[in-house]
Parts: C-alpha cells; structure tokens; sequence
C-alpha cells in the first residue's frame, strides 16, 4: 500500500431536512444545540460512527478491514486476538509485546488506523493516535427544534389494553429540526499515518465513505440526511504549507434567501482559490 506523503486539511458540509441528526440523551434526546447561539451541533463520535459503518458495510469486515469499535463488540476480546497471534505470542519483553500487539491491532483493524484508540483496557496493545481528526460540526444558522406528538394504533401489554377498554393508543414523541446546514473540519496528519500504517487506499475509502455514508444509514428519526460539500486542501509535505485555520477562512458560506433556509440551494458556497498559499492546493470531492 502506498505511504502517505501529504498532510491534508478539508471541510465537510452536509444538511438535515426534517430530522433529527444527532440527539443528546442528557436532553431527552432533542437534536444537540448550542445553549448561547442556537447553532445545531453533531458530534465527531457521531460522525466517525458514520464511517466505521460505510466501511463495515462496503468491506464486509475482510483481511485488514475489520472494524474495533462496532456494535455489540467486546473489545477486550478484540484486543486478546493480538495477543493470540503467532507473532505476538512469543515475545517475551513486555514492551515490544505490546508494540507486537499495536501493529497487529493497527493492521487489522482500519477504524484504529484511523481514528486511533486505546488498548490498554484488558492486556495491554498500548495506545494509537488516529491520523484522522474531526471537529463537532456546527451548523452555518441556528436551528429550530421541533417536538411532535405521534401515536401508535397498538399498546405493549394486555394491562395497558384492559385500561384503555380496547381502544389501544399509545402517545410519543418525536424531535426534529427542520432544515440545517453543518459544517465539520477535518485533520489528516501524514506523519500519523506512516505510523499507524494508514495509506492512500485508505485514504480513498475515507472519501467513499464521506460521500456515501449518509445512504447506508438511514432512518426516519434523522430524516433526510445529505453529504453536499466536500473541500479538500492537499500541501506538498508531510508537516505542510499552511496553518489549517487559515485555509478553512478561504471557505465562505452564505445564505441568498431572506426567509428561512430550508435547502442546501438557500445558501452559496465559495471558495477564494486565488488566495491559496504556496504549496497547498484544493480540489472539491463534491
């Protein structure tokens, strides 16, 4: 696989339209917010969620493509297959027992690659810190949460049947938004990589599952989810050009409507290309 050899630094734009796109379980689950600015948040965790599940999805958990962080997952045990394996079982020196068990984890598993992880819950693969970082997500306006009360023609139990005399309703809620527009920033640190043996085919497979993502996860909670804007900023070298901030201003995003918006066509997106520093060159992945 080939060694990355470039720090790159990208924006990522996608929106909501009559969903929920992340809830906060210390909120009732109400969409996450800004308390001072009424701006929609959604998570990295929720993000990187996103992207373990493309992957598993679209490699179908083969050689090297396996994923740590995964539903249902015991991750001791995910931890003990390093220390099962042949090359690792027989090393006698802690230290380079747990190195043994990192590079097996790093090899094996592309969300450690990545993202990074800690293996030191159970026996010990040391720690990885992942190439790949991502911000929360901030929408471009602040958001209007929306609670809907909706009912259900059944009930759970014979008791709540018997209470009812037969008539059998049940009443919930449902919390959404109705049109959002989040913007996320990303890291990509190429001397990380080279330690973490990510390459650019997983480089590529990030990409794929930026774009397609939303498609694979699907639900009537989080309505209708889109990827519509993929920035990506490639420097020349390994530590880079640029400092990342300076690059994200040359992103502009601007509403061209007075009323609400309410799709990704209310707003304009630009890009000061004349303005890029030496070294570092842009190119948009959607």
């Amino acid at each position: 696989m080939a060694t990355m050899n470039n720090r790159f630094d990208f924006v990522y734009m996608f929106d909501v339209q009559d969903g929920n796109p992340n809830g906060d379980p210390d909120a009732g689950n109400l969409p996450r917010i800004d308390a001072e600015t009424g701006m929609g948040l959604v998570t990295d965790v929720c993000l990187k969620r996103k992207v373990r599940n493309y992957v598993q999805i679209a490699k179908e958990l083969s050689d090297g493509f396996d994923i740590f962080i995964k539903e249902k997952a015991v991750l001791n045990d995910e931890i003990d297959k390093a220390h099962d394996d042949s090359e690792v079982k027989g090393i006698k020196d802690a230290k380079e027992k747990t190195a043994a068990a990192r590079r097996f984890m790093c090899k094996n598993y592309y969300d450690i690659r990545t993202f990074g992880a800690v293996m030191s819950t159970g026996k010990n693969a040391g720690q990885v810190r992942g190439p790949i970082q991502l911000t929360f997500a901030r929408s471009v306006d602040a958001i209007a949460t929306a609670e809907h009360s909706i009912t259900r023609i059944a009930v759970a139990t014979p008791g709540e049947a018997e209470k009812q005399n037969g008539e059998n309703h049940t009443m919930g809620r449902k919390a959404t938004i109705p049109y959002g527009l989040y913007v996320c920033h990303g890291f990509i640190s190429a001397n990380l990589a080279r330690q973490t043996g990510f390459s650019e085919e997983d480089l590529q497979l990030f990409w794929e599952a930026l774009k397609n993502m939303f498609d694979m996860d699907r639900s009537a909670a989080r309505g209708l989810m889109s990827a519509q804007k993929l920035v990506v900023f490639k420097h020349d070298s390994v530590l880079g050009n640029a400092p990342a901030n300076k690059l994200f201003d040359l992103v502009k995003v601007e509403k061209n409507t007075d009323s609400a918006p309410r799709s990704f066509k209310d707003y304009n997106v630009t890009i000061d290309k004349d303005a890029l520093p030496s070294g570092v060159t842009v190119e948009e992945l959607i």
